[in-house]
């Protein structure tokens, strides 16, 4: 039987030190992301990624590295992809002899951008990217912005999956995020909680979409930090009405549902009140999350993750937190199956040159 391992956690610098190796060996921990601090080349970041898995070969390394001004590794040889708003772009221009050529250019360049994404991270041992941003742009939110393929729904659900078929070919699993859609809201959840107050129907009908249309295709989901008051009073990531009710019955979701960043300010204000890490993971464990994140707190020796690590465990003692073998399945499920081209073959293999040169 295998551990339901729901901590997603991070490390300070471009190696492992022994509390990190201590924090990765603990059952408890299902996986690590890391972020530009961790990066100084391709060598350094392979090194990192074999160590982490001479520690658990289970453990599942992912990164957000969607394009854009979200690419945590942009130097040492790894291609500046572009934001998704060009490929939404690159859909509404039509320049052929019949209406929808530049819809079927743009599939093919997001295909040909998921491939390269993939295939560059898995040559030097990332296992997951959270990517795609399934989020409509409707123009009024800063965190958002040009992340997005489009306004229109179903533009954002072909795009998305013509993407995800590329990441696919270079045998990467992918997260369709932030369900069930951030891109209404103006304020950014890293620094205050935002609200959207349409109701359901509306948000059924729009930003949710593509999670219905893409049931069968994303592996996993990273909820909104975001309430949605006239569905629920707790933020989607804390709520079993959205998670479970909504996205796993009603649209029929069956992989992994990561929460969005624990140490973000919109996650651990509940009703008003301040919670603490512990308890905004298990929270959000209740809810229906498999997973969760707790990121940049590995900085300045902080004992948090310990304190959380440990928390929770104490909490599993007492019957407080139960783990989900379905859980754990679902995280082992996004592990690589397929064995990963090294950068040098990579370079010069045939689909990955043609990739690059469809990239707008």
């Amino acid at each position: 039987m295998s551990q339901h391992a729901p901590l997603v956690i991070d490390i300070a610098g471009t190696s492992l030190n022994d509390a990190d190796r201590q924090r990765l060996a603990h059952p408890l921990v299902g996986g690590l992301i890391l972020f530009a601090r961790n990066w100084q080349d391709r060598t350094q970041l392979q090194r990192l990624c074999h160590d982490i898995k001479a520690v658990r070969r289970d453990l599942l390394i992912c990164v957000d590295h969607e394009g854009g001004r979200v690419q945590r590794f942009k130097t040492d040889g790894f291609t500046h992809l572009p934001p998704m708003r060009a490929l939404g772009e690159m859909w509404l221009r039509d320049d052929g002899p019949a209406p929808g050529t530049g819809a079927l250019r743009a599939t093919n360049a997001a295909t040909a951008c998921g491939y390269v994404l993939g295939a560059e991270l898995r040559a030097c041992g990332v296992d997951l990217s959270f990517t795609p941003v399934l989020d409509l742009d409707f123009g009024q939110s800063s965190v958002i912005g040009d992340r997005a393929f489009g306004r229109d729904q179903r533009l954002v659900s072909v795009l998305a999956k013509s993407l995800m078929h590329g990441l696919l070919q270079s045998g990467m699993a992918n997260c369709g995020k932030h369900f069930p859609g951030h891109g209404f809201v103006r304020a950014d959840s890293h620094t205050e909680i935002p609200v959207d107050r349409r109701g359901l129907k509306a948000i059924l009908a729009d930003d949710a979409a593509p999670y219905r249309w893409l049931s069968t295709t994303l592996t996993s989901v990273m909820p909104a930090h975001v309430i949605y008051p006239k569905v629920d009073d707790l933020p989607a990531g804390f709520s079993s009405r959205w998670l479970q009710d909504i996205l796993r019955g009603e649209l029929g979701f069956g992989g992994l549902v990561f929460s969005d960043d624990l140490s973000m300010a919109g996650a651990r204000q509940l009703n008003g009140k301040e919670i603490s890490y512990l308890q905004a993971a298990m929270i959000a464990l209740a809810a229906g999350c498999d997973m969760v994140l707790v990121c940049n707190q590995s900085l300045n020796q902080s004992q948090l993750l310990d304190d959380l690590i440990d928390g929770l465990s104490e909490a599993q003692l007492k019957g407080h937190w139960r783990p989900s073998d379905a859980s754990d399945e679902r995280r082992l499920a996004l592990l690589p199956s397929a064995k990963a081209l090294d950068w040098d073959a990579l370079m010069v293999s045939a689909a990955y040159m043609h990739a690059v040169s469809l990239l707008p």
